[in-house]
Protein backbone atom coordinates (compact mmCIF):
# COMPACT_ATOMS: atom_id res chain seq x y z
CA UNK A 1 0.00 0.00 0.00
CA UNK A 2 2.65 2.22 0.85
CA UNK A 3 4.24 2.02 -2.36
CA UNK A 4 1.40 1.66 -4.58
CA UNK A 5 0.74 5.49 -2.93
CA UNK A 6 3.82 6.20 -3.01
CA UNK A 7 3.78 7.82 0.57
CA UNK A 8 7.86 8.05 0.93
CA UNK A 9 8.21 10.04 -2.24
CA UNK A 10 5.07 12.20 -1.32
CA UNK A 11 5.99 12.92 2.66
CA UNK A 12 2.91 11.43 4.10
CA UNK A 13 1.89 8.69 6.03
CA UNK A 14 -1.40 6.76 6.86
CA UNK A 15 -2.61 8.83 9.78
CA UNK A 16 -2.10 12.14 7.79
CA UNK A 17 -4.04 10.84 4.82
CA UNK A 18 -6.95 9.24 6.84
CA UNK A 19 -7.35 12.69 8.33
CA UNK A 20 -7.10 14.22 5.05
CA UNK A 21 -10.03 12.22 3.53
CA UNK A 22 -12.37 12.51 6.59
CA UNK A 23 -11.39 16.34 6.70
CA UNK A 24 -12.76 16.15 2.67
CA UNK A 25 -15.70 14.33 3.25
CA UNK A 26 -16.60 16.44 5.96
CA UNK A 27 -16.57 19.49 3.59
CA UNK A 28 -18.65 18.15 0.93
CA UNK A 29 -20.39 15.59 2.65
CA UNK A 30 -23.20 18.23 2.42
CA UNK A 31 -23.72 17.31 -0.99
CA UNK A 32 -25.77 14.14 -0.12
CA UNK A 33 -28.43 16.64 1.54
CA UNK A 34 -28.66 19.75 -0.89
CA UNK A 35 -28.45 17.33 -4.07
CA UNK A 36 -31.26 15.55 -3.66
CA UNK A 37 -33.06 18.62 -2.72
CA UNK A 38 -32.28 20.30 -5.73
CA UNK A 39 -32.77 17.40 -8.10
CA UNK A 40 -35.78 16.65 -6.32
CA UNK A 41 -37.25 20.24 -7.57
CA UNK A 42 -37.77 18.45 -11.08
CA UNK A 43 -39.54 16.06 -10.51
CA UNK A 44 -36.50 13.35 -9.61
CA UNK A 45 -37.43 11.00 -6.47
CA UNK A 46 -34.99 12.32 -4.10
CA UNK A 47 -34.38 9.33 -2.12
CA UNK A 48 -33.31 7.39 -5.26
CA UNK A 49 -30.91 11.05 -5.71
CA UNK A 50 -29.59 10.50 -2.59
CA UNK A 51 -28.20 6.82 -3.08
CA UNK A 52 -27.46 8.03 -6.88
CA UNK A 53 -25.11 10.74 -5.19
CA UNK A 54 -23.44 8.63 -3.22
CA UNK A 55 -22.61 5.99 -4.83
CA UNK A 56 -21.17 8.22 -7.59
CA UNK A 57 -19.22 9.87 -5.44
CA UNK A 58 -17.98 6.40 -4.21
CA UNK A 59 -17.24 5.87 -8.11
CA UNK A 60 -15.57 8.65 -9.48
CA UNK A 61 -13.72 9.14 -6.12
CA UNK A 62 -12.29 5.40 -6.26
CA UNK A 63 -11.34 6.05 -9.75
CA UNK A 64 -9.35 9.51 -9.40
CA UNK A 65 -7.56 8.03 -6.36
CA UNK A 66 -6.52 4.71 -7.62
CA UNK A 67 -5.90 5.67 -11.14
CA UNK A 68 -4.10 8.87 -11.33
CA UNK A 69 -2.98 8.70 -7.29
CA UNK A 70 -4.85 12.02 -6.41
CA UNK A 71 -6.25 13.41 -3.10
CA UNK A 72 -9.36 14.37 -4.99
CA UNK A 73 -13.16 13.61 -4.54
CA UNK A 74 -15.90 13.65 -7.27
CA UNK A 75 -19.34 14.18 -6.42
CA UNK A 76 -22.11 15.82 -7.86
CA UNK A 77 -21.88 19.61 -9.24
CA UNK A 78 -23.61 22.26 -6.78
CA UNK A 79 -23.71 24.61 -10.14
CA UNK A 80 -24.15 22.35 -13.01
CA UNK A 81 -27.00 20.37 -10.75
CA UNK A 82 -28.82 23.93 -10.25
CA UNK A 83 -28.35 24.47 -14.24
CA UNK A 84 -30.50 20.85 -14.52
CA UNK A 85 -33.45 21.83 -12.54
CA UNK A 86 -33.97 25.52 -12.68
CA UNK A 87 -32.49 25.66 -16.16
CA UNK A 88 -33.63 22.69 -18.17
CA UNK A 89 -36.09 20.97 -16.55
CA UNK A 90 -38.14 23.94 -15.28
CA UNK A 91 -36.92 26.77 -17.44
CA UNK A 92 -37.33 24.68 -21.02
CA UNK A 93 -39.49 22.67 -19.76
CA UNK A 94 -37.45 19.43 -20.38
CA UNK A 95 -38.63 16.41 -18.56
CA UNK A 96 -35.82 15.07 -16.11
CA UNK A 97 -35.59 11.45 -17.94
CA UNK A 98 -34.55 13.72 -21.31
CA UNK A 99 -32.58 15.91 -19.25
CA UNK A 100 -30.77 13.40 -17.75
CA UNK A 101 -29.83 11.50 -20.63
CA UNK A 102 -28.41 14.73 -22.11
CA UNK A 103 -25.91 14.31 -18.89
CA UNK A 104 -25.31 10.45 -19.91
CA UNK A 105 -24.32 11.54 -24.12
CA UNK A 106 -22.13 14.48 -22.12
CA UNK A 107 -20.33 11.97 -20.09
CA UNK A 108 -19.67 9.42 -23.32
CA UNK A 109 -18.20 12.38 -24.86
CA UNK A 110 -16.34 12.99 -22.36
CA UNK A 111 -14.43 9.95 -22.09
CA UNK A 112 -13.86 9.52 -25.84
CA UNK A 113 -11.91 13.05 -25.39
CA UNK A 114 -10.34 11.81 -22.40
CA UNK A 115 -9.36 9.23 -24.14
CA UNK A 116 -7.85 10.76 -26.83
CA UNK A 117 -5.96 12.81 -24.42
CA UNK A 118 -7.86 16.23 -25.64
CA UNK A 119 -8.42 17.40 -22.70
CA UNK A 120 -5.23 16.61 -21.13
CA UNK A 121 -3.74 18.69 -24.21
CA UNK A 122 -5.58 21.55 -23.43
CA UNK A 123 -4.55 21.73 -19.74
CA UNK A 124 -1.16 21.18 -20.52
CA UNK A 125 -1.09 24.40 -22.89
CA UNK A 126 -2.59 26.73 -20.16
CA UNK A 127 0.15 29.71 -19.86
CA UNK A 128 1.65 29.46 -16.24
CA UNK A 129 0.37 32.62 -15.18
CA UNK A 130 -2.98 31.86 -15.60
CA UNK A 131 -2.46 28.65 -14.20
CA UNK A 132 -1.86 30.16 -10.82
CA UNK A 133 -4.58 33.02 -11.91
CA UNK A 134 -7.14 29.80 -11.79
CA UNK A 135 -5.83 28.38 -8.78
CA UNK A 136 -5.66 31.69 -6.30
CA UNK A 137 -9.07 32.69 -8.32
CA UNK A 138 -10.85 29.64 -6.76
CA UNK A 139 -9.44 29.89 -3.55
CA UNK A 140 -10.93 33.51 -3.36
CA UNK A 141 -14.46 31.68 -4.66
CA UNK A 142 -14.25 28.83 -2.26
CA UNK A 143 -13.47 31.76 0.37
CA UNK A 144 -16.62 33.53 -0.67
CA UNK A 145 -19.27 30.58 -0.50
CA UNK A 146 -17.87 29.81 2.65
CA UNK A 147 -18.29 33.15 3.87
CA UNK A 148 -21.90 33.50 2.17
CA UNK A 149 -22.87 29.99 3.83
CA UNK A 150 -21.59 31.20 7.43
CA UNK A 151 -23.72 34.25 6.67
CA UNK A 152 -21.12 36.76 7.88
CA UNK A 153 -21.87 37.93 3.84
CA UNK A 154 -25.53 38.33 2.34
CA UNK A 155 -27.24 39.78 -0.81
CA UNK A 156 -28.14 43.51 -0.61
CA UNK A 157 -30.02 45.39 -2.73
CA UNK A 158 -28.04 48.31 -3.02
CA UNK A 159 -24.42 46.82 -2.56
CA UNK A 160 -25.07 43.35 -3.53
CA UNK A 161 -23.35 41.86 -0.81
CA UNK A 162 -22.55 43.47 2.99
CA UNK A 163 -21.75 42.08 6.29
CA UNK A 164 -24.75 39.77 7.79
CA UNK A 165 -26.41 39.58 11.03
CA UNK A 166 -23.09 37.83 13.48
CA UNK A 167 -25.01 37.86 16.35
CA UNK A 168 -27.63 35.15 14.59
CA UNK A 169 -26.83 32.01 16.63
CA UNK A 170 -25.76 30.02 13.06
CA UNK A 171 -23.60 32.92 11.98
CA UNK A 172 -22.18 33.16 15.35
CA UNK A 173 -21.39 29.39 15.62
CA UNK A 174 -19.66 29.40 12.31
CA UNK A 175 -17.53 32.69 13.66
CA UNK A 176 -16.51 30.83 16.36
CA UNK A 177 -15.77 27.83 14.75
CA UNK A 178 -13.25 30.25 12.67
CA UNK A 179 -11.66 31.49 15.13
CA UNK A 180 -11.03 28.07 17.38
CA UNK A 181 -9.58 26.88 13.90
CA UNK A 182 -7.29 29.73 12.85
CA UNK A 183 -6.14 29.46 16.57
CA UNK A 184 -5.18 25.44 15.97
CA UNK A 185 -3.72 26.43 12.55
CA UNK A 186 -1.43 29.29 13.73
CA UNK A 187 -0.72 26.97 16.92
CA UNK A 188 0.74 24.48 14.26
CA UNK A 189 -2.12 22.02 15.63
CA UNK A 190 -2.14 19.03 12.98
CA UNK A 191 -5.76 18.22 11.53
CA UNK A 192 -6.86 21.65 12.82
CA UNK A 193 -9.48 22.09 10.19
CA UNK A 194 -10.79 19.17 11.06
CA UNK A 195 -10.74 19.12 14.71
CA UNK A 196 -11.98 22.85 14.11
CA UNK A 197 -15.27 21.22 12.17
CA UNK A 198 -15.84 18.47 15.18
CA UNK A 199 -15.54 21.01 18.20
CA UNK A 200 -18.24 23.38 16.48
CA UNK A 201 -20.79 20.65 15.29
CA UNK A 202 -20.44 19.87 19.33
CA UNK A 203 -20.97 23.23 20.61
CA UNK A 204 -23.65 24.02 17.94
CA UNK A 205 -25.59 20.57 19.73
CA UNK A 206 -24.75 21.52 23.39
CA UNK A 207 -26.18 25.24 22.47
CA UNK A 208 -29.45 23.75 20.82
CA UNK A 209 -28.23 25.62 17.60
CA UNK A 210 -27.92 22.31 15.43
CA UNK A 211 -30.55 19.40 16.51
CA UNK A 212 -29.32 16.22 17.74
CA UNK A 213 -30.52 13.77 15.37
CA UNK A 214 -33.21 11.34 16.72
CA UNK A 215 -31.47 8.48 15.19
CA UNK A 216 -28.16 7.44 13.57
CA UNK A 217 -29.03 4.33 11.00
CA UNK A 218 -31.33 5.06 8.34
CA UNK A 219 -32.79 2.75 5.35
CA UNK A 220 -30.65 3.13 1.94
CA UNK A 221 -33.21 4.52 -0.03
CA UNK A 222 -34.57 2.47 -3.54
CA UNK A 223 -32.37 3.39 -7.08
CA UNK A 224 -35.55 2.03 -8.84
CA UNK A 225 -37.06 5.59 -9.97
CA UNK A 226 -34.17 6.31 -11.34
CA UNK A 227 -31.60 3.45 -12.73
CA UNK A 228 -31.23 3.26 -15.61
CA UNK A 229 -34.08 5.84 -17.54
CA UNK A 230 -31.63 7.19 -19.43
CA UNK A 231 -31.55 3.67 -21.18
CA UNK A 232 -35.36 4.36 -22.70
CA UNK A 233 -34.42 7.87 -24.24
CA UNK A 234 -31.25 7.53 -26.30
CA UNK A 235 -33.60 6.65 -29.40
CA UNK A 236 -35.96 9.97 -28.79
CA UNK A 237 -34.98 12.56 -31.77
CA UNK A 238 -33.21 15.43 -29.63
CA UNK A 239 -34.48 19.16 -29.98
CA UNK A 240 -32.23 21.87 -30.55
CA UNK A 241 -32.67 22.51 -27.12
CA UNK A 242 -31.42 19.88 -25.54
CA UNK A 243 -28.13 19.73 -27.92
CA UNK A 244 -27.79 23.11 -26.37
CA UNK A 245 -28.09 21.67 -22.80
CA UNK A 246 -25.74 19.10 -23.76
CA UNK A 247 -23.28 21.69 -24.89
CA UNK A 248 -23.91 23.36 -21.72
CA UNK A 249 -23.30 20.83 -19.98
CA UNK A 250 -19.81 19.54 -21.05
CA UNK A 251 -18.50 23.13 -21.81
CA UNK A 252 -19.19 24.18 -18.34
CA UNK A 253 -18.32 20.81 -16.48
CA UNK A 254 -14.88 20.61 -19.32
CA UNK A 255 -13.28 23.98 -17.58
CA UNK A 256 -14.86 23.44 -14.09
CA UNK A 257 -13.02 20.13 -13.81
CA UNK A 258 -9.67 21.96 -15.29
CA UNK A 259 -9.40 24.80 -13.14
CA UNK A 260 -10.21 22.64 -9.92
CA UNK A 261 -7.78 19.96 -10.74
CA UNK A 262 -4.94 22.53 -11.92
CA UNK A 263 -5.79 24.53 -8.49
CA UNK A 264 -5.71 21.49 -6.39
CA UNK A 265 -2.81 19.82 -7.97
CA UNK A 266 -0.85 22.92 -7.24
CA UNK A 267 -1.94 23.03 -4.09
CA UNK A 268 -1.08 19.92 -3.21
CA UNK A 269 2.41 19.76 -4.96
CA UNK A 270 1.59 17.59 -7.47
CA UNK A 271 1.93 19.64 -10.78
CA UNK A 272 5.67 19.82 -11.66
CA UNK A 273 6.80 22.02 -14.90
CA UNK A 274 3.40 23.20 -15.57
CA UNK A 275 2.58 19.92 -15.61
CA UNK A 276 0.35 17.38 -13.81
CA UNK A 277 1.30 14.05 -13.88
CA UNK A 278 -1.27 11.45 -14.67
CA UNK A 279 -3.82 14.34 -15.40
CA UNK A 280 -5.31 12.22 -18.40
CA UNK A 281 -6.41 9.32 -16.14
CA UNK A 282 -8.07 11.98 -13.59
CA UNK A 283 -10.14 13.02 -16.42
CA UNK A 284 -11.34 9.94 -17.62
CA UNK A 285 -11.74 8.93 -13.86
CA UNK A 286 -13.77 12.02 -13.85
CA UNK A 287 -16.23 11.18 -17.45
CA UNK A 288 -16.52 7.68 -15.85
CA UNK A 289 -18.30 9.16 -12.79
CA UNK A 290 -20.27 11.31 -15.42
CA UNK A 291 -21.52 8.32 -17.45
CA UNK A 292 -22.42 6.31 -14.01
CA UNK A 293 -23.94 9.16 -12.63
CA UNK A 294 -26.60 9.93 -15.18
CA UNK A 295 -27.22 5.88 -15.35
CA UNK A 296 -27.45 5.64 -11.54
CA UNK A 297 -29.70 9.13 -11.55
CA UNK A 298 -28.00 12.61 -10.46
CA UNK A 299 -26.43 15.24 -12.93
CA UNK A 300 -23.16 15.92 -13.61
CA UNK A 301 -20.52 15.23 -11.42
CA UNK A 302 -17.02 17.22 -11.14
CA UNK A 303 -13.78 17.43 -9.35
CA UNK A 304 -14.81 18.74 -5.92
CA UNK A 305 -12.66 22.00 -4.64
CA UNK A 306 -14.16 20.91 -1.36
CA UNK A 307 -10.92 18.18 -1.50
CA UNK A 308 -8.77 21.32 -0.35
CA UNK A 309 -9.82 21.23 2.75
CA UNK A 310 -8.40 17.57 3.24
CA UNK A 311 -5.54 18.44 0.65
CA UNK A 312 -4.81 21.45 3.27
CA UNK A 313 -4.62 18.78 6.46
CA UNK A 314 -1.76 16.81 4.36
CA UNK A 315 -3.80 14.86 2.09
CA UNK A 316 -1.11 13.78 -1.03
CA UNK A 317 -1.87 11.05 -2.60
CA UNK A 318 -4.82 8.56 -3.55
CA UNK A 319 -5.14 6.66 0.13
CA UNK A 320 -7.27 9.84 0.83
CA UNK A 321 -9.65 9.46 -1.70
CA UNK A 322 -9.86 5.67 -1.01
CA UNK A 323 -11.02 7.09 2.86
CA UNK A 324 -13.27 9.98 1.12
CA UNK A 325 -14.79 6.87 -0.73
CA UNK A 326 -15.11 4.82 2.47
CA UNK A 327 -16.86 7.49 4.34
CA UNK A 328 -19.43 8.06 1.55
CA UNK A 329 -20.08 4.34 1.52
CA UNK A 330 -20.65 4.50 5.17
CA UNK A 331 -22.86 7.67 5.24
CA UNK A 332 -25.31 5.42 2.89
CA UNK A 333 -26.34 3.92 6.43
CA UNK A 334 -25.64 6.95 9.00
CA UNK A 335 -28.09 9.39 6.40
CA UNK A 336 -29.32 10.90 9.57
CA UNK A 337 -26.47 11.78 11.47
CA UNK A 338 -25.99 13.76 7.94
CA UNK A 339 -28.04 16.50 9.50
CA UNK A 340 -26.01 17.94 12.21
CA UNK A 341 -23.01 18.48 9.06
CA UNK A 342 -24.43 22.13 8.24
CA UNK A 343 -23.22 24.83 5.86
CA UNK A 344 -22.18 27.01 8.67
CA UNK A 345 -20.02 24.25 10.08
CA UNK A 346 -18.24 23.42 7.13
CA UNK A 347 -17.68 27.12 6.25
CA UNK A 348 -14.68 28.01 7.92
CA UNK A 349 -12.91 25.39 6.43
CA UNK A 350 -13.86 26.91 3.49
CA UNK A 351 -12.94 30.14 4.58
CA UNK A 352 -9.12 29.28 5.62
CA UNK A 353 -8.62 26.88 2.74
CA UNK A 354 -9.82 29.61 0.51
CA UNK A 355 -7.04 31.89 2.11
CA UNK A 356 -4.23 29.21 1.75
CA UNK A 357 -5.14 28.75 -1.98
CA UNK A 358 -5.14 32.31 -2.81
CA UNK A 359 -1.46 32.05 -1.89
CA UNK A 360 -1.00 31.10 -5.51
CA UNK A 361 -1.60 34.92 -6.74
CA UNK A 362 1.76 35.53 -5.61
CA UNK A 363 3.56 33.53 -8.20
CA UNK A 364 1.25 35.56 -11.06
CA UNK A 365 3.99 37.80 -13.22
CA UNK A 366 2.38 41.25 -11.91
CA UNK A 367 5.00 43.42 -13.63
CA UNK A 368 4.11 42.79 -17.04
CA UNK A 369 0.49 44.12 -18.36
CA UNK A 370 -0.46 41.32 -20.74
CA UNK A 371 -0.10 39.22 -17.83
CA UNK A 372 -1.60 41.55 -14.92
CA UNK A 373 -4.78 41.93 -16.64
CA UNK A 374 -5.96 38.38 -17.85
CA UNK A 375 -5.04 36.98 -14.79
CA UNK A 376 -6.66 39.57 -12.78
CA UNK A 377 -10.20 39.05 -14.52
CA UNK A 378 -9.77 35.45 -14.21
CA UNK A 379 -9.53 36.07 -10.13
CA UNK A 380 -12.18 38.21 -9.89
CA UNK A 381 -14.71 36.87 -12.38
CA UNK A 382 -14.71 33.77 -10.40
CA UNK A 383 -16.51 34.81 -7.07
CA UNK A 384 -18.90 37.62 -8.92
CA UNK A 385 -20.39 35.45 -10.52
CA UNK A 386 -19.91 32.03 -8.67
CA UNK A 387 -18.58 30.22 -11.64
CA UNK A 388 -15.19 29.07 -12.24
CA UNK A 389 -15.76 28.69 -15.79
CA UNK A 390 -17.01 31.93 -16.57
CA UNK A 391 -13.35 33.33 -14.54
CA UNK A 392 -11.36 31.04 -17.08
CA UNK A 393 -13.51 32.21 -19.77
CA UNK A 394 -12.34 36.00 -19.29
CA UNK A 395 -8.83 35.22 -18.74
CA UNK A 396 -8.81 32.97 -21.86
CA UNK A 397 -10.40 35.55 -23.91
CA UNK A 398 -7.94 38.39 -22.87
CA UNK A 399 -4.69 36.98 -22.97
CA UNK A 400 -4.58 35.64 -26.29
CA UNK A 401 -6.13 38.85 -27.45
CA UNK A 402 -3.08 41.18 -25.31
CA UNK A 403 -0.46 39.34 -26.82
CA UNK A 404 -1.62 39.90 -30.45
CA UNK A 405 -1.64 43.74 -29.35
CA UNK A 406 1.62 43.42 -29.10
CA UNK A 407 2.49 41.53 -32.42
CA UNK A 408 3.63 38.55 -30.04
CA UNK A 409 1.04 35.99 -32.07
CA UNK A 410 3.82 32.90 -32.07
CA UNK A 411 4.01 33.07 -28.68
CA UNK A 412 -0.02 31.90 -28.73
CA UNK A 413 -0.47 28.15 -28.30
CA UNK A 414 -2.79 27.74 -31.51
CA UNK A 415 -5.17 25.77 -29.09
CA UNK A 416 -5.55 28.58 -27.03
CA UNK A 417 -6.50 30.73 -29.82
CA UNK A 418 -8.99 28.49 -30.04
CA UNK A 419 -10.52 27.93 -27.09
CA UNK A 420 -10.41 32.24 -27.30
CA UNK A 421 -13.15 31.70 -30.22
CA UNK A 422 -14.93 29.62 -28.16
CA UNK A 423 -15.06 30.86 -25.02
CA UNK A 424 -16.45 33.98 -27.36
CA UNK A 425 -18.94 31.88 -29.09
CA UNK A 426 -20.07 30.31 -25.11
CA UNK A 427 -20.66 34.36 -24.27
CA UNK A 428 -22.97 34.36 -27.38
CA UNK A 429 -24.85 31.64 -26.59
CA UNK A 430 -25.41 32.09 -23.22
CA UNK A 431 -27.48 35.86 -23.90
Amino acid sequence: MNNFFHFSERDTFYKQETMAGITTFLSVAYILVVNPLVLSQSGMDKGAVFTATALTAIIGTLLIGLLANYPITIAPSMGLNSFFTFSVTIGMGIEWPVALTGVFIAGIIFMILSLMKIREKIINVIPKDLKHAVASGIGFFIAFIGLKNAGIIVSDSDTFVTIGNLTSPMTALAVLGLILTVFMLVRGVNGGIFYGMVITTIIGMVAGAINIPSSFVGKIPSLEPTFGVVFSYLNQSFSAELVAVIFTFLFVAFFDTAGALIALTSQAGIMKDNRIPNAGRALLADSSAGVMGAILGTSTPATSVESSAGIAVGGRTGFTSVVIAACFAIALFFSPVLSVITTEVTAPALIIVGSLMAKQISNINWGKLEVVIPAFMTIIMMPLTSSVATGIAFGFILYPLSLVAQKRFKEVHPIMYVLCLLFVLYFVFIA
